[in-house]
């Protein structure tokens, strides 16, 4: 078997195809995990401000909620007040 004098180089042409093919996966590994981690922290702040918004908004209607009850317990109406009179011994 005969080798060819160019063997050496072929040897780097493949060995430097190699490394950038392994060099490009790791770029395009990172990358998807990258995205990955980018959507799972967007998501989670999307979430922690949805949440935030619906306890405000049970908040405030719970005490609108709250501050009717409270105006229609007060009711002038219901409360009404007896005349007293002295008495004379």
């Amino acid at each position: 078997m005969l080798f060819s004098p160019f063997y050496p180089f072929t040897f780097l042409k493949i060995s430097s195809l190699k490394a950038t093919i392994v060099f490009l996966s790791i770029l395009l590994i990172k990358s998807n995990l990258l995205r990955l981690k980018g959507g799972l922290i967007g998501g989670l702040f999307a979430l922690i401000l949805i949440s935030g918004i619906i306890a405000s908004s049970t908040l405030a209607l719970g005490s609108l909620v709250y501050a009717y009850r409270l105006n229609k317990k007060s009711n002038p109406e219901d409360n009404q007040m007896q005349d007293l009179e002295t008495v004379n011994v």
